[in-house]
């Protein structure tokens, strides 16, 4: 477990999976999250997020104790490398992905925090060289919340991500140790 104050962050567990599917079909998750066009039921939260056979580090984000959204974690792999010209890059590069899920827990400083308790983390127990995410360039909330927390803009991303019946730009975004 992954703690910062009224922060904790833990593996997911299939006890979980009623609050991905209720965060999951919220338009407002769904925005910059998978698609509004793409809402989740139990079933698709269970083949999407428990019947991965690969090494990404998927947790439930809890505030005082309530379960208030998802991050992942993971290794980039050379293939990533290769799509974000990050191939000189020296070390161990992870990527990130999260959202708050629960409404009255967005807009209050809790996403600034996850992200840097996240960034500590990743440098003193995975030992970590750079982090990298790739939000669409039009979350800006996101964005300003990655930026304050020492994420910097690399490269324009044009039609990285299929979204909502179109193909979006994102920002690769790095912080780097």
């Amino acid at each position: 477990m992954i703690r910062s104050n009224q922060l904790h962050i833990r593996p997911l567990t299939k006890e979980d999976a009623p609050f991905l599917a209720k965060w999951l079909s919220d338009p407002a998750v769904l925005e910059f999250y998978e698609g509004r066009d793409n809402p989740f039921d139990l079933n698709k939260v269970l083949e999407t997020f428990y019947k991965q056979e690969d090494a990404t580090n998927r947790c439930l984000i809890e505030w005082e104790d309530q379960a208030i959204g998802y991050i992942q974690y993971y290794v980039i792999d050379d293939e990533e490398r290769v799509d974000y010209e990050l191939q000189e890059v020296e070390g161990i590069v992870f990527g990130l992905d999260q959202f708050i899920g629960e409404e009255r827990y967005r807009d209050k400083g809790i996403g600034t925090l996850l992200i840097q308790t996240m960034v500590e983390y990743l440098k003193k127990k995975e030992h970590v060289h750079s982090i990298v995410m790739d939000p669409q360039i039009q979350n800006h909330r996101a964005l300003a919340c990655y930026e304050k927390c020492g994420f910097t803009k690399q490269k324009l991303l044009p039609s990285k991500e299929w979204h909502e019946g179109e193909y979006r730009d994102c920002w690769l975004i790095q912080y780097t140790v």
